[in-house]
């Protein structure tokens, strides 16, 4: 069964191409100050499930303008540079892959793949939390990055399990 309804799901989206600086709070979040954010764009979307909000992260966004000669066709991280996201839930939890066997940064986005992926991370918990909040059982997340090569094999390493429990 599944149903429509408004989430809200984080996006990492690139402000280099519309030259705004980091907001302060994903300072904490990254650790670093970056010509980057997550933001949160309400989405609707058939079926209350975790993995349908994990795939929706990597959905196209376009920056709305109100300039005719300044257009922005793509802010989403993810897909800028070619990161797949995808999740099924199983016994153990929620498997959430990042795959990056064709990631491609392009050169106008100022980020590192490690920073790239750090916002991805972000824009993922904050999602699922989000999702959590009015659940009773608690959400086991496993998160592996995949198709990495050895020039980015150190990426390996921003794997995390973590759990969301519902809030007290």
């Amino acid at each position: 069964m599944t149903s429509s309804s408004p989430f809200t799901k984080r996006t990492p989206v690139s402000f280099y191409l519309a030259q705004c600086a980091d907001v302060d709070g994903m300072i904490a979040d990254t650790g670093e100050a970056l010509q980057a954010t997550v933001i949160a764009r309400p989405m609707a979307l058939t079926g209350a499930f975790p993995e349908v909000l994990v795939e929706a992260i990597r959905t196209p966004h376009k920056l709305p303008t109100n300039n005719p000669n300044y257009k922005v066709e793509e802010a989403n991280l993810l897909v800028l540079c070619n990161v797949n996201i995808s999740a099924e839930l199983t016994d153990e939890g929620l498997l959430v892959n990042i795959d990056v066997s064709q990631l491609s940064i392009p050169m106008e986005v100022d980020l590192t793949s490690r920073q790239l992926l750090k916002l991805s991370l972000v824009a993922l918990r904050r999602t699922l939390e989000e999702y959590q909040r009015p659940q009773s059982e608690p959400l086991n997340v496993i998160v592996a990055i995949t198709g990495t090569s050895e020039n980015n094999a150190s990426l390996l390493d921003l794997g995390v399990t973590f759990t969301l429990a519902e809030e007290p």
